[in-house]
């Protein structure tokens, strides 16, 4: 399996979701960092993964 930056974001939402449930007091974090990552990818500063 080749790993693309199309791939990247729902990995990233599945690991936030576990996350919450088991541990709901860093909501916040993960939120934050979820959506910093997101845009970091969205601008294109992993081009490697393509």
């Amino acid at each position: 399996m080749t790993l693309t930056v199309a791939h990247i974001s729902p990995i990233m939402s599945v690991i936030a979701g576990v996350l919450i449930l088991l541990m709901p007091r860093l909501l916040n974090f993960i939120v934050a960092i979820f959506l910093i990552l997101n845009g970091l990818i969205g601008l294109g500063l992993f081009r490697g993964f393509h």
